[in-house]
């Protein structure tokens, strides 16, 4: 499931990145802005430690 929301948010930016007023393709920049979205989201959706929060 991780994976999954990972590549679909690298997808999405990557689509949304490309598809601007300028008629421009994927840049250098809107790749390093889709890994960095992929691996935001593959960060924040790691499992818990199961400790409880003291």
């Amino acid at each position: 499931m991780r994976t999954l929301l990972s590549f679909g948010a690298a997808l999405a930016v990557i689509y949304f990145g490309s598809t601007g007023q300028e008629g421009g393709g994927v840049t250098n920049t809107v790749l390093l802005l889709a890994v960095a979205a992929g691996l935001t989201v593959w960060y924040l959706t790691r499992p818990t430690s199961g400790k409880p929060v003291s």
